[in-house]
């Protein structure tokens, strides 16, 4: 006599990268196969795509676990043992999972069977360039809540610019890095007006790995509170950034203080068609706060050198003929180091400031870094006018506006067309898991660091721990089919690129358990980043929910819980 699956057996296929290994875990919550699986069987039926597991448990019992498609040694006899909490099966494979005929295999499959999206999805790397290219092809992208359809943005956003480094001294590198000899402080301050150059324009989206940036002005049925900048007079602002952004910014006396220009010829600058980036004045008191005491000629000669927009900056200073000997030194270093009013150092608590502008313009909320993490600036969360879902935040200084007038909205919580996540949407393979695990990847390969500990950005509590096992793992789940079953649709199963990963929920936790986190952080030289609350809870939560896909013996390793991310 046969049952029909009784209690539940579920599989899970794991596979690595370059490792021509397939195991197949079959178990249940309160079988101990050891002891209870009599006269154990399994059979591989290739022309069926299933493996056939029988045994006796008091009744005779028949699973059928379909098999993934993969190029499966038929050759090799396949090997099999039951354990005390799993049946463990291993098939040899011809290639490896990752391998680019059986990629090309699967998308010839898929192709044919009309899966062309999930496939790509599944498969497609997460890729800024890629973001750029299709979306400065669209001729006009809308931007809609990936939960309600609500469509957030007022016109078709059609300017699409990448975010430049998060890090003004990388900028400063890659600007100065193959130079013949060093350009010292001139690299911090061509950086500086770089950054200040970025500021949120209306009808421009700026892009970064996990956000887009656009103006607060760009979006639809949100009332912002006034903007105020880090500070601002009763009376508004005396001069107005061709972007927007008000005379408190450029205060020195900020805590974000902003970019000071040095000559009043940038107003004619702003006045010419195409150059809006930089400062204009309305009262003639605020221009001569900010006027440095230079000598006329050298205003000519260098200040319309100090003040080029961004497009033309790093073009007009790295490809300039002779290099160094291009570049009026002598007058330059006057101007920026003794002309000023300023000095130096004023200069140096300027530069400070300007890096609080740095990471309030440039930083990406999604997962802030500890040197990028500003006391002088707070995230506010931004959610959905319709249906109140996150979508993103935005950074504010002592007031309640953003500090540089742009939005950041997650990728994974938007769309760029209706319906939601259909094939011309370009954000549809950003899942919070996926923006979230290259993040880890990334921090893996450049700081070798696969410890991490995740801080609420706003009360920099910790919330979780998390340590980076395997970054190159592949596996499916599923529940075992009975003997009579129709297995229907489930033949068709792929492989799921995933990191395997331990993790703590630090949620609640006790003051010793605080300083242990703290202690555990310290010894292991662990990352820290900061997310906004939500974020952190979800991930938690998807976390927990994979942590039952392999036998409960494979749960937990020191304290920490097993899991899988999707990559």
């Amino acid at each position: 006599m046969s049952t029909q699956n009784p209690t539940k057996w579920r599989f899970t296929w794991e596979a690595q990268s370059h490792v021509p290994i397939l195991r197949l875990f079959i178990f249940d919550s309160y079988t101990n196969p050891s002891t209870q699986c009599h006269n154990l069987k399994v059979h591989l039926n290739l022309s069926k795509s299933l493996v056939l597991v029988s045994f006796f448990e008091d009744l005779e019992v028949s699973l059928r676990v379909p098999a993934p498609r993969v190029l499966i040694d038929s050759e090799t006899p396949v090997s099999f043992r039951a354990l005390d909490d799993h049946i463990e099966v291993k098939l040899v494979l011809l290639l490896p999972v990752d391998h680019p005929i059986v990629t090309s295999f699967d998308s010839v499959f898929n192709l044919s069977q009309g899966n062309e999206i999930s496939f790509y999805d599944a498969s497609k790397q997460l890729e800024m360039d890629s973001d750029l290219k299709i979306l400065r092809s669209g001729g006009g992208v809308h931007f809609y809540c990936r939960s309600c359809s609500f469509k957030l943005t007022k016109n078709h956003i059609r300017n699409f610019v990448e975010m430049p480094s998060v890090d003004w001294r990388e900028v400063a590198d890659n600007w100065f890095g193959t130079c013949c000899c060093s350009f010292g402080g001139v690299s911090e301050k061509l950086v500086s007006r770089y950054a200040n150059a970025y500021t949120c324009v209306e009808g421009t989206c700026q892009l970064n790995s996990t956000t887009i940036t656009i103006s607060k002005n760009d979006l639809v049925e949100w009332k912002f509170p006034d903007w105020v900048g880090c500070h601002r007079n009763s009376s508004g602002p005396d001069f107005k950034h061709d972007d927007g952004v008000s005379e408190a910014i450029l205060d020195s006396g900020s805590k974000c203080a902003g970019i000071k220009t040095c000559d009043d010829s940038s107003e004619e600058m702003c006045a010419s068609k195409g150059k809006p980036r930089f400062m204009h004045y309305e009262n003639e008191n605020v221009a001569s706060k900010f006027k440095c005491g230079v000598k006329e000629e050298e205003t000519n000669d260098d200040a319309s050198f100090l003040l080029l927009p961004e497009p033309n900056l790093s073009k007009d200073v790295a490809s300039a003929p002779g290099c160094c000997g291009h570049i009026k030194s002598q007058a330059l270093m006057n101007h920026m180091d003794e002309g000023c009013t300023h000095h130096v150092s004023e200069t140096r608590e300027i530069s400070e400031n300007q890096k609080c502008l740095l990471n309030g313009f440039l930083g990406n909320i999604f997962m802030v870094r500890s040197f990028n993490q500003s006391a002088d600036i707070e995230w506010i969360e931004y959610v959905c006018p319709h249906c109140s879902s996150l979508l993103g935040a935005y950074p504010c200084g002592n007031g309640s506006g953003p500090i540089d007038l742009g939005v950041r909205l997650f990728k994974c919580y938007i769309s760029t067309c209706l319906p939601v996540g259909g094939s011309g949407d370009s954000f549809r393979k950003y899942t919070l898991e996926r923006m979230f695990t290259n993040q880890l990847l990334e921090s893996a390969k450049d700081e070798s660091s696969y410890r991490t500990v995740v801080r609420d950005v706003k009360t920099k509590s910790p919330l979780l721990q998390i340590v980076l096992l395997n970054p190159n793992s592949w596996c499916f789940t599923g529940y075992c089919l009975g003997a009579d079953e129709n297995t229907g649709s489930v033949l068709n199963i792929n492989l799921q690129p995933v990191i395997k990963v331990l993790f703590s929920d630090c949620n609640n936790s006790s003051e010793s358990k605080s300083r242990m986190i703290e202690d555990w952080e310290t010894k292991n030289l662990a990352d820290e980043v900061f997310m906004l609350t939500r974020q952190i809870k979800e991930l938690i939560k998807s976390l927990v929910s994979r942590n039952d896909i392999l036998p409960p013996s494979f749960s937990c390793l020191q304290g920490f819980s097993l899991s899988s991310m999707q990559r």
